[in-house]
């Protein structure tokens, strides 16, 4: 989006489409300006439309402007976005229809407007959706974009929340925001940038409310131009309309001052004004160019307004709860943790906030953290939290799939461990990453149930396979489940090689023989059994945690593992074979998945007591600062007498005839 949130997305079609050559397709989305996108008799408005070959495009009708500017009607009956879809709109007059007829109108195919809403259904997370407009402005820092801006303003008309999406990247200039405001034209094909399906702007703010207004700011060699266009869901629902008209609104910077820029009529450019000041949270065009004014240079701002509710008519979006967030209702139960100290360790684990806490989500969305560029959620920017750097008994493991026979051989390394709160936190999945972008956090590759891979956490980039429409997940294709197995297979033996140092009994027959050795030497010492038991595999031959394990699709060459000695390819690959049929429950574990009661214990209570202390502190920390306060306030108060002392010794002397020492 020039920056924030939106796609500036084109289609790279070749042809000679400019010269009303259609090609050899029958059907063609317009709506990329100039090359396709189709201006209601070349004024700003937009219409996202179809068109057959070989028929002639006959121009939108003006856009009614609906009721009057007042504030009555400008809200849809149905503020549930599960349920707006479903809310019926009164028809089309009789006469408009005919007067349809008669003009041509219905000489091509229609974009319905409630297809917005069914576009927008593919986000059925609400933070899915803001990330989509995250990603945009991170597409931007190649154009010089250095923040993000997430916040909440308010709208004067009806004095209601609107979610703002502000950016400094390079802008779009009149055609940018056209391609942008139509559906499915995107130019991201490059490797790095994470949008390429041209739907995200359009399906994101739909998902977060009815309403988005755009202001966008550019540069383009001497041109400087302003361009705002409105998506109103409310107003294409409010005032019949049976396809989707976008109004659009252009200036440029001529001579020091903004002045229209005009593409066809000025009827036309001051009907959509029209439109946009009746449907919009502003109420004049001195009002729309002030948005302009914390712009700069170039960059663009989104606010999204009539912001969707739940079922008990609160908004979807809570910003009361937490000034420094954004959060989402009805999702912070945490369910897990026998104790109070255990479910207080839950609810502040990342895996379980990022579901409900939007700064915690936007912490780990991308992997690597940015040298230049900021996401500011509600004024305070997000700090960068690498789930890699979380994790104890780490290893890397190597992964290489077999795309397809003729393409690069692709390595993907997996950084797999144990959650630093483990045993403690029961939590465990893989955390897969494509292009920087989180699509699956937390993934559990394995069935919940079992003592077998708890609280082992796993980080990858998996640039192979490609995500679906929302990022929220990956095409269920051969190779997304080859993938599945792999790590899940990764998973079951990183906790076969490591369990016993987090209290687990150790798998391996050798080790879980040294492991009762020391635990009846020890009394049941729990650290000893720790350090005894990570020394044996550090003098006893094992492999060393800092050395890497490949997996590949083609053969399984592998280090030894646990003083298991090579095997050859052919064996190996037949093992590898055998291993990837296995659901895990089938998987032989006799007796080590037992937990040393001892070790649960005394971490929960070291746990406890620390959580106890953290408390402590905190309410000191409170007292201290009242304590200051106080002093303050104090100190004040003593200043202000001693002036006012000061002032009645002073009159007094004047008084006296005293001379004023």
């Amino acid at each position: 989006m020039g920056g924030a949130a939106v796609d500036r997305e084109v289609d790279e079609r070749g042809g000679d489409e400019k010269h009303g050559h259609r090609g050899e397709e029958d059907w063609k989305t317009l709506g990329n300006y100039p090359r396709g996108t189709r201006r209601n008799n070349t004024s700003g408005e937009v219409s996202l439309t179809l068109t057959c070959k070989g028929s002639q495009v006959v121009p939108m009708p003006v856009a009614m402007a609906g009721v009057s500017s007042g504030g009555g009607g400008r809200v849809l009956d149905c503020r549930s976005f599960w349920k707006a879809g479903a809310s019926e709109a009164p028809a089309a007059p009789t006469h408009d229809l005919q007067v349809a007829l008669e003009t041509g109108d219905f000489d091509r195919a229609r974009v319905h407007p409630k297809f917005l809403h069914t576009n927008a259904t593919s986000h059925k997370w609400a933070f899915g959706a803001i990330a989509e407009l995250l990603d945009n402005a991170v597409d931007e820092i190649s154009n010089g974009a250095t923040f993000i801006k997430v916040d909440k303003i308010i709208n004067l008309k009806d004095n209601s929340p609107m979610l703002l999406f502000q950016d400094d990247g390079g802008g779009m200039d009149p055609e940018g925001v056209r391609r942008c405001m139509s559906l499915g034209f995107s130019t991201k094909k490059s490797k790095t940038t994470i949008g390429q399906y041209g739907n995200g702007f359009k399906t994101s703010t739909m998902r977060l409310g009815a309403d988005a207004i755009v202001f966008t700011r550019a540069i383009r060699g001497s041109n400087v131009t302003l361009s705002i266009g409105l998506l109103s869901y409310t107003f294409l629902r409010r005032t019949m309309k049976d396809d989707i008209v976008v109004p659009m609104l252009d200036f440029k910077i001529q001579d020091g001052e903004v002045v229209p820029l005009v593409y066809g009529s000025q009827g036309d450019w001051d009907s959509s004004l029209k439109i946009i000041l009746d449907w919009s949270p502003f109420c004049s065009k001195e009002e729309l160019l002030q948005q302009f004014q914390d712009v700069g240079s170039h960059g663009t701002k989104v606010a999204v307004y009539n912001l969707w509710m739940n079922d008990d008519g609160l908004l979807e979006l809570d910003f009361e709860d937490d000034d420094e967030d954004i959060l989402l209702r009805d999702q912070g139960s945490a369910s897990g943790g026998i104790t109070k100290g255990q479910k207080e360790i839950v609810q502040q684990h990342i895996s379980h906030r990022l579901r409900f806490s939007l700064r915690a989500y936007t912490s780990i969305l991308y992997l690597k953290k940015f040298d230049n560029f900021q996401i500011i959620l509600r004024g305070k920017p997000v700090e960068h939290i690498c789930i890699t750097d979380e994790l104890k008994f780490k290893k890397v493991v190597t992964y290489k799939p077999q795309v397809t026979h003729d393409s690069q051989v692709v390595s993907v390394r997996v950084d797999v461990g144990f959650a630093k709160e483990a045993p403690i936190l029961g939590i465990f999945g893989m955390n897969v990453y494509h292009k920087n972008r989180l699509i699956m956090p937390f993934w559990k590759v394995l069935q919940e149930g079992s003592s077998r891979g708890r609280s082992v956490v796993g980080v990858l980039e998996a640039n192979f396979i490609e995500p679906a429409h929302d990022k929220q997940d990956f095409e269920r294709t051969p190779l997304f489940l080859r993938l599945e197995t792999k790590l899940r297979q990764i998973i079951v033996d990183f906790w076969k090689e490591k369990c016993h140092l987090i209290g687990y009994q150790p798998t391996d027959p050798h080790l879980r023989s040294q492991y009762k050795a020391t635990l009846k030497d020890s009394g049941g010492s729990a650290s000893q059994v720790h350090h005894k038991t990570s020394s044996v595999r550090m003098t006893g031959g094992f492999s060393s945690n800092l050395l890497p394990e490949t997996y590949d699709d083609v053969a399984a060459v592998g280090l030894p593992n646990n003083g298991s000695h090579l095997q050859s390819s052919g064996q190996a690959q037949e093992n590898n074979m055998d291993s990837e049929g296995l659901d895990e429950d089938l998987v032989e574990i006799g007796s080590s998945g037992v937990f040393d009661p001892n070790f649960t214990e005394k971490l929960s209570e070291e746990n406890i007591a620390l959580f106890s202390r953290r408390e402590e502190l905190q309410q000191r920390d409170t007292q201290l600062k009242q304590t200051i306060e106080d002093l303050e306030h104090e100190l004040e108060e003593t200043k202000r007498k001693c002036s006012q002392l000061a002032a009645e010794l002073k009159v007094r002397k004047n008084q006296q005839h005293l001379p004023y020492r």
